[in-house]
This record gives C-alpha cells, structure tokens and sequence, in this order.
C-alpha cells in the first residue's frame, strides 16, 4: 500500500513537472513574431525537447483535450470562415489587453516568461532604430504596419521621422496614440486597418513580428503589396521555419488556452528572401533577436 502511495505520488508529480514544462513554453510561443535560437544549439535543444516529450508520455500526461487545431476551427468558423478575422477578434478581444500588458512598463503584472518577451522585443526594436538612425531620420518618412502599441513608431517620431502607423487591432491603436501623446510624439499618426488595406509612399516600410499570423502563400503576397509602397527600404521580421522551432512550437501548442486558438506560421528565411527579391528588393542587412523565450529574425532590404 506504501508502495503504491509513493509511486502515485511520483507520477502525479511527473505530471505536474511536465505540464509546467509545457506550459511555460507554451507561453513563451504565443508571441507575435518568435523566433529561433542559433542553429549550432538545435541538436542538444531538441535533445531536451525530446527528453520532456519522453517524460510526459511516461507520466500519462495527455494533452489531446486541448486540441490547438480544434481551438482554431471553432475560433475561426465563429469568425464565419475567415482566418484573419479570427486574427483580428482575438486582437480585438483577450489578445489586445494581453500584449498590452507585455508591452507596458510595469514589471509586477507580467511573469518571467512576458517580460522576456518584452525585453527581447525591445532589443528588436533598438536594432530598427539603429539602422535608419545612422542613415538620417530627420524628415523621412515610414509606414509602420502591424505597429501595435507604438513601440517602434514613437522613438522613430521622437528621431524626427514622420510616421503613419497602423494595426488591426483598435485597442492596441488606442494605446499607441496614449503613448504618443504623453512622449510628445507629434509627427506619428495611428490609424486601425489591416496590412492589404494600407497604402500610401513611403521612404521606409516595416513590418515587425507580424508574419507569424500568415501562411506562406499570404505572406508573398503581403511583401509585394509592403514592397509597392516603399520607395527606398523595407524591414520584415519573422519566425525561421527550422526542426528545433517546429518543436517548441509544437509543445505550446499542446497546452490550453486562448491565446494559442490563432496560427503561428514559421517562415524559411530563403522563401521571405525570394519573396523580397521578386518584389524588387535584396537584402541589405540583417539581425537575429533570441532572448529564452523570444526570437525574432530581422531583414533590412533595398530596392535593387
């Protein structure tokens, strides 16, 4: 009787390590544009993936009630059909107040997790910044599409760039321009529209940590249509499409919850090149962003 006590006890800790497990990385991939981490640390990362997937089967741990595929069909026929209207409810809905919340300024309402998320974006950020700071910003102008709550578009603004930003979430909007007011970011103006539905010139466009909320397919289609209207740069980041992604992916996906129920595309970073060359433009710098839970490949292209 002891004997069985102790083993219950054993597996039902087992469990509870797994599942932490698998939720803590669950978290870690609902962000807008994770990534992944060097290629040279694959091997040993998915050894360890491979490593909690073996105990979680061990322990009896099933996770098939929280089906993500489920999630999104029901999130998605509620949407009548439409993926990016789905897309757009949850940016609209619990997906506006929790990014929100990870992009604020205060450290007590986040976990360890967001605020990681938060500090590698902002080191996403910085290095946009850099860029087009050493090439001159004072007078140039840049679209910020997907601009969420302004953290790109106001420091762009304060350097003297006169930006128009827009997302599809009017909450998040409504955060950007608070935030642009009380920074007295004058030349940066927020408006609520999807990415097919912006249009105007540019000097600049970018586009950050949006492309894991569009397939492949979309995703040409969406450089071309960013690419038509910038007259000199272009800047995209992305989630690279490799074996270790795939699996963390994988995992978050496993665990429950909302903020899961939208598609997280991983991209190869030779298809969104091509896809830039196509549309006129070649790279001419790049970055990668990998904090423990956020990643973010960035691409800086030219007209040719």
């Amino acid at each position: 009787s002891q004997k069985r006590t102790a083993k219950a006890h054993a597996v039902a800790s087992a469990q509870a390590a797994a599942a932490s497990v698998a939720s803590t990385l669950a978290a870690s991939l609902a962000v807008a544009g994770p990534a992944l981490a060097a290629d040279g640390d694959a091997g040993s990362a998915v050894g360890s993936v491979v490593g909690v997937l073996a105990l979680a089967a061990g322990a009896g741990v099933f996770f098939s009630a929280a089906d993500p595929e489920k999630r999104r069909e029901e999130m998605t026929a509620a949407a009548g059909g439409d993926e990016m209207a789905s897309v757009k409810t949850y940016f609209e809905t619990e997906g506006a107040s929790r990014w929100k919340k990870i992009y604020g300024d205060d450290e007590e309402e986040v976990n360890k997790v967001q605020l990681d998320i938060r500090m590698g974006h902002a080191q996403t950020v910085d290095k946009i910044v850099n860029w087009l700071d050493s090439d001159g910003l004072d007078g140039r102008t840049v679209a910020d599409c997907g601009c969420g709550t302004g953290l790109l578009s106001i420091p762009l603004s304060l350097k003297g760039a006169n930006v128009s930003a827009s997302d599809i979430s009017g909450p998040l909007v409504e955060e950007a321009r608070s935030r642009a007011s009380a920074a007295g970011a004058k030349s940066a103006t927020f408006e609520v529209s999807d990415l097919e539905s912006v249009d105007g010139k540019f000097n600049t466009v970018t586009c950050v940590d949006v492309m894991i909320h569009y397939p492949q397919n979309k995703v040409d289609a969406m450089i071309e249509h960013l690419a038509s209207m910038s007259e000199e740069k272009l800047i995209v980041s992305f989630a690279p499409n490799t074996p270790y992604y795939s699996v963390l992916k994988r995992i978050g996906e496993l665990a429950p919850g909302p903020s899961k129920a939208t598609r997280a595309y991983l991209h190869k970073e030779e298809d969104v090149r091509a896809a830039l060359k196509r549309a006129g433009f070649r790279v001419t710098r790049d970055e990668m962003t990998a904090t423990n839970f956020y990643f973010s490949r960035l691409l800086e292209a030219e007209r040719a």
